[in-house]
């Protein structure tokens, strides 16, 4: 005779109101950093101001980001990203659009857009974090790592222009021009504090990199 065994298997279930308002709280977290770490600044705001911002608890705080330093990192890059969704960046939207559009005026000009938008967005906390890091040893360290992918970001960007047959200068010169043209105060200094409209900084932004992209390079590096 053959006896079978049951086995009861617990599942823990998982409300989706909880997981709506785990989202809400995390968001207002994110909120509240991304006001006082930009003023009065990421040194002088304690997690206590920035919960009490949030209008939660500290203890809250601690559990959703584990340390200030986290709290930061994760503010980074959800600004950068524009959501909190886990998709890497060449999973993005935007790097399939320029992926698939051919000349290099046309991937500039759908990347120029790219960079407006998310330069309106994080303009405030990337300055602020650019200053922390002066000062501050985790700060230092979240904006080295966030030049680090950049630097990344932009070598795989010059890897697809290069495909182009439009560029004249090698992929390190290019990956060099790209990170550099789009930095974070070229924006702040020509939006922000000259007041250009969005549509005129794009405009600079695919006419300047494809000036030098496109021009000789005199160092000989072509394919380098």
């Amino acid at each position: 005779m053959h006896y079978a065994t049951r086995v009861t298997v617990n599942r823990r279930y998982v409300s989706p109101r909880r997981q709506e308002q785990a989202r809400q709280t995390r968001r207002a977290i994110l909120d509240a950093a991304a006001k006082l770490f930009v003023d009065p600044g990421y040194a002088a705001t304690p997690l206590t101001a920035v919960a009490t911002e949030a209008g939660v608890a500290v203890q809250t705080v601690y559990a959703v980001f584990g340390s200030k330093r986290q709290l930061l990192s994760d503010l980074v890059d959800v600004t950068l990203a524009g959501d909190d969704e886990p998709v890497a960046l060449p999973d993005r939207a935007f790097v399939t659009e320029i992926r698939a559009l051919t000349g290099l005026r046309a991937k500039l000009a759908r990347f120029a857009r790219h960079l407006a938008e998310t330069h309106a967005r994080q303009v405030h906390v990337m300055l602020a974090l650019a200053g922390a890091a002066t000062a501050d040893a985790d700060a230092a360290a979240i904006w080295r790592k966030n030049l680090e992918e950049r630097r990344r970001g932009m070598l795989m960007f010059a890897a697809d222009l290069a495909e182009t047959g439009e560029v004249r200068v090698g992929q390190d010169r290019a990956a060099d021009i790209l990170w550099l043209a789009q930095d974070i105060r070229n924006y702040d200094w020509l939006v922000v504090r000259q007041g250009w409209p969005a549509e005129q900084f794009e405009r600079w932004y695919v006419d300047s990199v494809t000036a030098v992209l496109g021009s000789p390079d005199p160092a000989g590096d072509v394919g380098a």
